[in-house]
């Protein structure tokens, strides 16, 4: 960054972690759950609870959510945000049977579909209006693996409660993202030895962040649980694989990383994230009975509760954030 971009960075992020008032963070920052509920083989309530979420408050005057970046970028739509927000009530309305639950979701996927667009390639994706500080400056619009995942996940969904064709149409167009490599539009990445990566963040070289691949993951795999497409169950087996194949370059041996970061010091998670890495192995574990997934999100649950692991990934969360953003 810049070194005025770098300060209007920090004041934004400062302003959100120091003040009391509602930021982005009070969206983000959940209890990252597992779903006891969720089904491994069908669709139904989603693989994480996502309840605070739901309850999120700060929405427009149709409803939809909206999160509060402070500083120049403001107060903003944001795909991923609907999406969580429209499958928590998903998963509200199915266990509950409330009516304004289901309200909400039909409103989320109402949106998605309404949103989605083709970006330069012709793919249809769901873009981000504005600029996103990611070292080098994401400039908008820009769009992501993660938006792609999570807005197919909520789709199929709404498809499956209303029988509503244009909610898997829209999913199917959604789905096509993850047919195109990187460099024609999409978000799929393969790299040279053959791992089959979803991208988060469309930037080069690739990072591989570690939970916006899984979250993707999962939205090929719900759309292949909606469709029974033997293309989309070979790409999830593909995805499984990667993960399978590099679980071991996200283990500090005290903490998980958050990517693949190419730097000279690794990105590695934050509290938040690391909590997030354990429940997204553990729902893996659950679809795919892999029992490598078993393993790491036990090994990083014992990372986690330790009191000295702890203390050192702060400091080294630190030194990161002080080098490189």
């Amino acid at each position: 960054m810049s070194t005025l971009a770098r300060l209007q960075y920090l004041r934004r992020i400062a302003s959100a972690y120091l003040l009391r008032s509602q930021s982005q963070l009070s969206f983000w920052h959940d209890s990252a759950e597992l779903n006891p509920r969720a089904r491994s083989n069908a669709l139904g309530e989603y693989y994480m609870n996502f309840d605070e979420k739901a309850q999120y408050g700060l929405v427009d005057t149709n409803g939809i959510p909206v999160l509060n970046y402070r500083g120049a970028i403001g107060t903003q739509y944001n795909p991923i945000a609907i999406a969580q927000w429209g499958l928590g009530n998903f998963n509200l309305f199915r266990r509950e049977g409330d009516s304004t639950a289901r309200e909400r979701f039909v409103v989320a996927a109402n949106w998605l579909r309404e949103n989605l667009e083709p970006n330069a390639h012709g793919v249809f994706v769901w873009n981000h209006n504005f600029d996103w500080e990611y070292r080098d400056t994401l400039r908008a619009p820009w769009y992501s693996g993660l938006a792609q995942g999570q807005g197919v996940s909520l789709l199929v969904r709404a498809y499956a409660d209303t029988n509503e064709t244009k909610y898997l149409d829209a999913a199917a167009r959604a789905f096509q993202s993850f047919l195109a490599p990187t460099t024609d539009g999409g978000v799929a990445f393969t790299d040279s030895k053959g791992n089959l990566w979803f991208e988060e963040y469309l930037v080069s070289p690739p990072t591989h962040i570690l939970n916006g691949f899984i979250w993707a993951a999962w939205g090929v795999y719900d759309y292949f649980l909606a469709t029974g497409l033997a293309e989309a169950e070979a790409l999830f087996h593909r995805a499984i694989e990667t993960l399978k194949a590099n679980l071991d370059q996200y283990d500090l041996g005290f903490w998980s990383l958050y990517e693949q970061s190419g730097t000279r010091l690794p990105m590695i998670a934050s509290p938040f994230y690391h909590r997030l890495h354990i429940t997204q192995l553990n729902v893996l574990h659950r679809l795919t009975s892999e029992p490598i997934f078993d393993q790491y999100a036990s090994r990083w649950q014992r990372y986690a509760l330790s009191r000295s692991k702890r203390t050192r990934a702060l400091c080294y969360k630190g030194a990161f954030k002080l080098c490189y953003y």
